[in-house]
């Protein structure tokens, strides 16, 4: 799937007709649900899941749809990120998490607790069609403020919380990359005032996802 995401991403970039069509395509399954939208088979990358898969152990219907409704939800909210912008990649391989690219919305106004709100709401989903919804939310926030995500990362998240125990261990994930967060130090910022810690949790809880499977 972030293979997928990755080759579409560079096509769209070089404003390809057929990788504009593909994006309007997978903006239109957004709210859908994943065996609901068949004009998107070959789009979300699930065969690269698939061929992973032994041969000797057929997948468990169970597993399978865990993952398909991770990469629908996943990739659709992609295309809606990376819309019209053909200047910055919204998809970045081992970038930040969910909890990391939210907090960097946040600049110290009174907006801040909205947007920890919308967060705090995601995270307290009781469905994945709820969760859905409300991460629909945060990427439209983040491609207002064009701020990237990894997409791969989410989609891991995604699939692990369908699981017993799964929404409490993403809770978990996205709370220690929000506070682990730390801006990047400003270039033009006096020599003699002291320098934020740069950013070198941005993808806290991909171990922990990790550790879980």
């Amino acid at each position: 799937m972030t293979a997928r995401i990755s080759s579409l991403q560079e096509d769209y970039r070089k404003d390809s007709p057929r990788a504009v069509q593909d994006l309007a395509r997978l903006r239109r399954g957004i709210g859908r649900q994943a065996n609901e939208a068949p004009d998107l088979w070959g789009l979300l990358g699930i065969e690269q899941f698939y061929a992973a898969q032994p041969e000797d152990r057929p997948l468990r219907e169970a597993k399978a749809m865990r993952a398909e409704r991770a990469a629908h939800v996943s990739v659709t909210l992609w295309a809606l990120h990376q819309q019209s912008n053909r200047t910055k990649a919204m998809h970045v391989a081992d970038g930040a998490s969910l909890g990391a690219a939210v907090r960097r919305l946040m600049t110290g106004t009174e907006s801040d607790e909205a947007i920890r709100k919308r967060l705090l709401r995601a995270g307290t989903a009781t469905t994945f069609d709820v969760l859905s919804h409300r991460l629909r939310e945060l990427v439209v926030l983040l491609r207002k403020a064009e701020i990237p995500l990894d997409y791969g990362l989410l989609a891991d998240h995604l699939e692990q919380w369908q699981k017993p125990g799964g929404p409490t261990r993403v809770r978990q994930a996205w709370g220690r990359g929000f506070h682990a967060y730390r801006r990047p130090a400003d270039p033009e910022r006096p020599r003699n005032s002291t320098p934020e810690a740069p950013d070198t949790h941005a993808t806290a809880g991909r171990d922990d996802m990790k550790d879980q499977t």
